[in-house]
C-alpha cells in the first residue's frame, strides 16, 4: 500500500516533521511518501492562505496520480483546514482525506462531545464551515484558538506549548469536551503527552487521516466519480 501525504503549506520544516509523523502513524506494511506545495503561502491561517495554497496542492495530486504504476492508493491533505479537499477528490482516482474531517471522525467514536483546539482565531470560521460540512457541528462541544502561529507551533517554542495546554483545559472544563482534537498539523507529537495530562483521548489529524487512508485503501475503495467528485470538464482553448 502507497499512501502519499501533501502539505499544502511551502514550509520545508513544516514538510519535514509531517513526514515523520506520517511514517510513525503509517500502516503497517504501508509506503509514505511526503510532499509540500513550495510557491504557496508558508502556513495557512485562514481562507486567503487556503485559497493561495490550493492550486500548488493540486499540482502535488495531479503529479502523483499520474505516476501509473506507483500511484498512490489513498491520499492524506496534511491541514487541519482541509484545503483543496473537495476539488482533491475531483481530480484522484484514489480516495483523498483530510486529516480535519479525520479526526473529528474519529474523536466521534470515542466520545459524544468533543472539542478543537486550534492555532489563531482566524481558523475558526473554515473549522466551524467544515464540521457542519461534515454533519458534525452537533457533536462539537468548542472551537477554540490558543492564538499562535502555525509556525511558532510546528517550532514548539514553550509559548504556544502554553497556550495550547491552557485552550485544552478551558475546552474540558468550560466547555464539556470529552476529546480534544488538535486542530493544526504542526501539533501531531503533542497528542501522546496532552492525552496523559488531561486523562482524556486526544486526537490528532496525522494519525487519523493516516488511519482511515489506510482502511480505505485497503477495502480497495476508490473516490466516486459521479455527481460532486466528477472530474472537471475538458475546456476548449480560447
Amino acid at each position: 500500500m502507497h499512501i502519499h501525504v501533501v502539505n499544502p503549506n511551502a514550509s520545508a520544516a513544516m514538510t519535514e516533521g509531517i513526514a515523520r509523523a506520517a511514517e510513525a502513524a503509517a500502516p503497517a506494511g504501508a509506503r509514505v511518501t511526503t510532499t509540500g506545495a513550495a510557491g504557496g503561502p508558508l502556513s495557512i491561517e485562514g481562507p486567503v492562505d487556503g485559497a493561495r495554497a490550493v492550486p500548488w496542492m493540486l499540482e502535488r495530486i495531479e503529479a502523483a496520480e499520474a505516476r501509473g504504476a506507483d500511484a498512490p492508493d489513498a491520499h492524506v491533505i496534511a491541514c487541519f483546514d482541509d484545503t483543496g479537499l473537495d476539488a482533491a477528490r475531483c481530480l484522484a482516482r484514489a480516495p483523498v482525506v483530510g486529516i480535519g474531517e479525520a479526526a473529528a471522525h474519529c474523536a466521534t467514536l470515542v466520545a459524544d462531545r468533543f472539542a478543537v483546539v486550534t492555532s489563531v482565531p482566524e481558523a475558526l470560521p473554515v473549522l466551524r464551515g467544515n464540521l457542519a460540512r461534515y454533519g458534525l457541528a452537533a457533536r462539537c462541544a468548542g472551537l477554540r484558538a490558543a492564538g499562535v502561529p502555525v509556525l511558532d507551533i510546528d517550532a514548539g517554542t514553550p509559548e504556544a506549548l502554553a497556550a495550547i495546554r491552557r485552550e485544552t483545559a478551558a475546552a474540558l472544563t468550560d466547555d464539556g469536551a470529552e476529546a480534544i482534537v488538535l486542530g493544526c498539523a504542526g501539533m501531531a507529537t503533542l497528542a501522546a503527552d496532552l492525552s496523559e495530562e488531561f486523562g482524556c483521548p486526544v486526537i490528532e489529524g496525522i494519525s487519523a487521516g493516516l488511519a482511515l487512508a489506510g482502511a480505505l485503501a485497503g477495502a480497495g475503495l476508490r473516490t466516486s466519480k459521479r455527481g460532486a467528485y466528477a472530474p472537471p470538464r475538458a475546456k476548449a482553448a480560447p
